[in-house]
């Protein structure tokens, strides 16, 4: 039960009781560190952003990934992709062709320069990890990737 704001406010606390059942709340309060870990670690001294990052990645995993993969992978629209790939592109991170299986794609590629980058991002990101989870045990890192993947698994149900 929430406190009364005359309670609240006497002893210096907030109440913060009527957000306990907003899973959303945690995982933003959760979500604080591993920006600031991902700043520290990859997007300061690479000047990389968290989403210029997973695509560095998608494309390290899967060498050549047409548009329409990378728009669901990344559950952005087809115009922000866009402007990302343009973006990037003209950092001289990626390559965009057509396919020769089927000339309406366009097949996306990392460039050599793109390939160093993702490569060292890559290495930076597992110190990054395994710095904000050192505090877990490997089951609770186990459990915890799961019960993610869990909830993430909403996004593609509805």
């Amino acid at each position: 039960m929430p406190r009364t704001p005359d309670k609240a406010n006497r002893a210096g606390a907030i109440d913060l009781s009527t957000l306990d059942h907003l899973m959303g709340y945690r995982l933003a309060l959760a979500y604080l560190p591993s920006r600031a870990a991902f700043v520290k670690a990859i997007g300061t001294p690479l000047q990389l952003r968290r989403v210029e990052f997973t695509l560095l990645m998608l494309l390290l995993a899967n060498h050549n990934l047409t548009q329409k993969q990378l728009t669901r992978a990344l559950a952005i629209s087809a115009p922000a992709l866009t402007l990302l790939l343009d973006r990037m592109e003209g950092n001289g991170w990626l390559e965009r062709r057509r396919s020769e299986l089927d000339r309406r794609l366009q097949e996306v590629s990392l460039s050599p320069q793109g390939l160093q980058l993702a490569r060292d991002a890559h290495a930076r990101s597992l110190d990054c990890e395994h710095e904000l989870l050192a505090d877990f045990t490997p089951g609770e890192t186990r459990l915890l990737r799961e019960l993610l993947d869990k909830l993430a698994r909403h996004r593609h149900a509805g």
